[in-house]
């Protein structure tokens, strides 16, 4: 932030989120920290490339006003992404009551009696998406080859060869699961045939009650009883 006898400005940057072929926009705020009408205007060195709104205005007392700048898509990035553009704020006290189509131009020149309170503003290009940090298994995963100094290796050769592993144990979980779902239908299908063959059991049992079980039978049953209970658990 930088500060004045008539505005408080913020940031003191501009800060503009750099993409080739794309505009892009920053603002900043101005706060009028006295009881006057403050009127502002914004200069650039390079007006053809940059669109302010408002570049005039006026703060009233106590209050605050944004502005907005728009860079125009541009063509090509300046090298390493340093930027040389510079925007100027001027401040003067106004009239009170004083609207924008009340500001000149010779408000603004400085003399004597005309106090022109000045702030610079520097551009500052950032990455409009920044690269995404590098994956924690790539950092790790290290080779034979890459300890003994060989420029060939690379990073994607690690992640390439853990992804074959992790999609080759998929594939065999999903055959032991596949195996057992079907021998638990198997024991379900044998268990229902079980239970039939018991109910028919009992109900010839129930039948022939009246002259006696032989041995053979009641062992049968226990048999039968026995497998059918193995197959439930």
């Amino acid at each position: 932030m930088s500060t004045g006898d008539f505005l408080n400005l913020h940031p003191s940057e501009l800060k503009f989120p750099f993409e080739l072929k794309k505009q892009s926009s920053c603002s900043f705020q101005l706060t009028n920290k006295t009881d006057q009408y403050i009127a502002f205007k914004v200069k650039t060195t390079n007006p053809k490339k940059y669109c302010v709104r408002p570049n005039t205005g006026i703060v009233l007392p106590r209050s605050v006003c944004n502005v907005t700048v728009t860079m125009q898509a541009q063509k090509e990035a300046p090298p390493d992404m340093q930027c040389k553009d510079k925007f100027l704020l001027q401040a003067v006290v106004a009239p009170h009551g004083a609207a924008v189509k009340d500001i000149t131009a010779d408000m603004f020149n400085k003399d004597e009696t005309n106090v022109v309170e000045e702030f610079k503003l520097r551009v500052v290009y950032i990455p409009a998406n920044p690269p995404s940090p590098v994956p924690e298994e790539s950092e790790e995963g290290s080779s034979p080859r890459a300890e003994h100094g060989n420029q060939n290796f690379s990073g994607p050769d690690v992640v390439t060869r853990s992804g074959e592993s992790k999609e080759k144990l998929s594939k065999e979980s999903l055959s032991l699961i596949s195996k057992l779902t079907d021998e638990k239908v198997a024991a379900q299908k044998q268990n229902q045939k079980l239970q039939q063959e018991l109910e028919l059991l009992r109900k010839e049992a129930v039948k022939t009650r009246s002259g006696g079980f032989s041995i053979f039978f009641l062992v049968l049953i226990g048999i039968i009883s026995f497998v059918v209970g193995y197959y439930i658990k």
